[in-house]
């Protein structure tokens, strides 16, 4: 792209104009970034990476960065791509809006509103090229024809598409078809953070790194020394209370811009916090009140991981119930591992779903979550009815899982134990659990892992509140509201 003249406003000028126009300052870490936007363009260079903490507004500043491009020079055509077709269609629409009410840019609006929609427009600009100012895509989408001077990847990588090397492959497969669509001397500017180990954004000095080559910038949020990158926003409190909310691991990955392996990653039992109490449940004027260590409780529930349940063979079947109050802690009162007697008269199912029942009346759980993945499939309707017979009221509700299990309890129990809000009755202790915890780790082939599993899936579960469908008459709410 041609140097600009000195008429035109720098980046800086144009995103502090904005700024200034929304009543908003422009702080020193969204300096530093389009200081860097425009010094990579002055300098000519056309493959650019920008890693940024979520939160940092990265998105924004690019917006206006494409804003700044078109105002430059009008006939750039822009192609925006991300993980799908919404979040580049967020980015196209800032843009047109940035557009329509800079007031540097008030000469870039068409006479006419054709072709000036939230996914794609086009500014005033001389020539009749065929592809629009900006238009925005998915990764999965048709790019094929296109032709573009400016590929903007935002956010390309996210922890859907990235959590297997075959979904890690097709993104990238996807993303090479950009240097066909990009015109000779033009710029690819991938916006990102990384999700994985074997991130796009990894190191470019690894061997096999996608993006080898690329200028880059990281600025996480914080430094090595500590020092916040936006003390006003992100002070330290809140970046501390921030990490213990999502776990070490995604903060690593998300704020500090290391693509971490899940490896790494130890499930300590000591960092939960043991109790011996029981609930107490109580009625006040018609109302329940369940009260566990002097914390009123809110809500709860159970989810079950059920297997075939013979003793001492196969995958063991896990119902783990949970409590939690006002204030966000968790409590694991039950982990019960669910076996059959194969002399019984009973099927083993009935068995196990007869268990069940009796765990979710003694607990005075509203709800209950049965994996129906494989074996599971034909327990719900066994359980209701079991449950009806035993005059429990809980409502059973079938769960698919569909994210990978190693996700799953990650995401689950990994952000509780670093912020010691999980809680565990002692009972919990004598179980296998503990020794599954200390045990387990990502990727790890044969390792035990079924009560993670159920305790994740019961972290991870919405809080229910309500039964519905035809029930016995309950007892009283004791989860207030």
């Amino acid at each position: 792209m041609p140097a600009r003249s000195n008429a035109e406003p720098g980046f800086l000028e144009f995103a502090w104009v904005w700024n200034r126009r929304q009543k908003q300052d422009t702080p020193p870490v969204h300096r530093r970034i389009a200081r860097w936007l425009e010094a990579r363009q002055t300098a000519g260079e056309t493959r650019l990476l920008l890693m940024a903490f979520r939160g940092c507004g990265k998105s924004t500043l690019v917006g206006l960065w494409c804003a700044w491009q078109l105002l430059r020079r009008p006939e750039t055509r822009i192609l925006v791509l991300a993980a799908d077709a919404s979040l580049a269609v967020k980015m196209v629409a800032t843009v047109r809006r940035i557009v329509e009410r800079h007031p540097l840019c008030r000469h870039l609006l068409p006479d006419g509103a054709e072709s000036w929609a939230s996914d794609r427009f086009t500014v005033k600009r001389g020539g009749a090229l065929r592809d629009p100012s900006m238009l925005a895509q998915g990764i999965g989408g048709n790019v094929t024809g296109s032709r573009a001077e400016v590929i903007v990847c935002d956010d390309v990588e996210v922890a859907g598409n990235c959590d297997t090397p075959g979904k890690r492959a097709d993104l990238r497969e996807r993303l090479a078809e950009a240097e066909f669509v990009l015109t000779p001397g033009g710029t690819i500017l991938f916006v990102g953070t990384p999700h994985c180990e074997d991130s796009l954004y990894r190191n470019p000095r690894e061997e096999g790194a996608f993006l080898a080559g690329y200028r880059r910038l990281a600025v996480p949020v914080m430094n090595a020394a500590g020092a916040s990158a936006w003390p006003e926003r992100f002070p330290r409190d809140a970046i501390a209370a921030l990490r213990d909310r999502v776990g070490p691991l995604q903060f690593q990955r998300q704020m500090l811009l290391q693509p971490v392996a899940a490896s790494a990653v130890r499930l300590d039992p000591a960092a939960i916090i043991r109790y011996a109490d029981e609930p107490e449940y109580r009625e006040a004027q018609g109302r329940g009140v369940l009260t566990l260590l002097g914390h009123r409780l809110v809500s709860g529930g159970a989810f079950w991981d059920p297997a075939y349940g013979r003793p001492g063979a196969g995958d063991a079947s896990v119902l783990a119930s949970c409590f939690s109050d006002g204030d966000g802690r968790t409590f694991l009162h039950r982990l019960a591992y669910l076996t059959h007697d194969p002399a019984a008269a009973l099927d083993p199912a009935t068995q196990q779903c007869r268990r069940v029942a009796a765990i979710l009346g003694e607990l005075l759980l509203p709800a209950v979550r049965v994996e129906t993945n494989g074996l599971g499939r034909f327990l719900p309707a066994l359980l209701r009815r079991e449950l009806a017979q035993a005059g429990v009221a809980c409502q059973v509700i079938e769960h698919a899982s569909t994210k990978a299990k190693e996700d799953r309890i990650l995401g689950a129990l990994e952000p509780a134990l670093a912020a010691r809000r999980l809680h565990a009755h002692e009972g919990v202790f004598r179980t296998p659990f503990p020794g599954e915890m200390a045990e387990w780790r990502p990727g790890a082939p044969g390792a035990r892992d079924d009560a993670l599993d159920a305790v994740a899936g019961c972290l991870l579960a919405e809080p229910v509140r309500l039964v519905s469908g035809p029930r016995p008459a309950p007892r009283p709410s004791w989860r207030g509201g």
